[in-house]
């Protein structure tokens, strides 16, 4: 079985054996400002390398000599079985650098049975992905003020999602400068070296830009609203990244009230802002930092974790961010996570190598965690504990 398997992934694809492997595969596959867009983060890249240490604190204990052949890692999460406690996180205009690249992941994902958060940052119609791909849920950004919030929520409610999931973390946009250094601007202007970055990666102007264009026209931010936004080339893109500053918890509650089906909140670290959000109506809470991109300083997710699962024992806990390794899933698991997602090694499998390159992925994250599981000792994910696990160097949780 196993090699029958393996001959059904393409042939430069079996190299890559890690998440990892994606990354680098991306580098060098995308032009240098789009690759910047993708990896970048916000100012000293501090919240980005915590949300890889964090997880570096802690080591396993495993149990020995038990019966681990009949393991599964198939988890139950708001009445639904995945076959694997990941999903994928909301990545921005992922077609300019994977080809169709929403579509790319949601059909991943649906068949690989795991959920996938299309991202409101997005280049393609949200009606286009949901009708192949029902089980995926759509991230928004709420706009700026009612009118839009209540005729974006009915759009998304008429498309058929049945899960959405609100950002609020990005009450203005980060400071980002990495990206400008790597030369990628929001709107996204043509000049010489980003023609030279286009003309020197080939497969990548060829295979996604210039085949998107020939298809498909101009990309669009075709999600922010209710209806189209501007090109990616157009200067009044920044008003589709218009200041949020004035949004508050009535909003929420508002949406709430219109929103029939599931209802998750994405972006919190407080376990304060957290029980609010439960006591306003919140079906689930992912706790993240938005990968490093909003306030460099934000600490990572993983390490207020556990205070957010105490505050909130009644409602789905999730994690997004530096989630690499089967390990990490299960250190975020054992610390109270019911589920966690990843973004960006995913976006980079999508960029190379199409919806083979995201199955890829999944199949590989889903094995080490299955292996994982076998050499803890554990058939269950439930049996993981805080117990499991040692801290081996930094602070104790709070």
């Amino acid at each position: 079985m196993v090699q029958r398997l393996e001959r059904r992934v393409p042939r430069r694809l079996r190299r890559l054996l890690s998440l990892e492997d994606f990354e680098s595969a991306a580098r060098r596959h995308l032009p240098r400002p789009v690759f910047g867009y993708v990896s970048g983060a916000a100012e000293t890249d501090w919240s980005l390398a915590d949300n890889r240490a964090a997880f570096a604190e802690f080591g396993f204990l495993p149990r020995m000599l038990v019966d681990v052949s009949k393991r599964s890692a198939q988890t139950t999460l708001f009445e639904c079985t995945y076959s694997a406690p990941f999903g994928i996180a909301p990545l921005g205009i992922t077609a300019l650098y994977a080809y169709r690249g929403d579509i790319v992941l949601a059909t991943a994902a649906e068949r690989a049975n795991v959920p996938m958060i299309m991202s409101g940052s997005s280049l393609i119609r949200l009606e286009e992905v949901v009708s192949p791909c029902p089980s995926t849920w759509f991230q928004a950004y709420l706009p700026g003020d009612v009118p839009a919030i209540v005729a974006l929520i009915e759009r998304v409610a008429r498309a058929g999602f049945r899960t959405l999931v609100v950002t609020v973390d990005s009450q203005v946009a980060g400071n980002r400068e990495n990206n400008i250094r790597a030369g990628f601007s929001t709107p996204l202007r043509p000049t010489l070296r980003l023609a030279w970055d286009g003309l020197t990666h080939p497969r990548w102007l060829a295979g996604t830009f210039l085949r998107t264009l020939a298809r498909y026209g101009m990309p669009h931010f075709e999600n922010n609203f209710a209806t189209r936004g501007a090109p990616i080339l157009s200067a009044s893109v920044l008003r589709d990244y218009s200041d949020r500053g004035h949004l508050h918890w009535e909003h929420w509650r508002m949406v709430r009230r219109m929103w029939k089906g599931r209802l998750v909140i994405k972006g919190l670290l407080d376990k304060a802002d957290a029980t609010l959000a439960r006591d306003a109506g919140a079906d689930g809470i992912i706790i993240s930092n938005h990968g490093g991109r909003q306030l460099d300083g934000a600490v990572a997710a993983l390490r207020v974790l556990p205070g957010i699962v105490a505050a909130c024992p009644d409602i789905p806990v999730m994690l997004d961010g530096g989630v690499r390794r089967g390990t990490d899933v299960l250190k975020a698991l054992a610390l109270g996570a019911k589920f966690v997602f990843a973004g960006r090694p995913f976006g980079y499998a999508a960029a190379i190598g199409g919806e083979a390159g995201v199955a890829r992925a999944i199949a590989l994250l889903s094995d080490e965690i299955l292996r994982d599981m076998a050499m803890l000792g554990i058939n269950e994910l439930a049996a993981l504990r805080p117990e499991s696990l040692v801290r081996v160097r930094g602070r104790a949780l709070e």
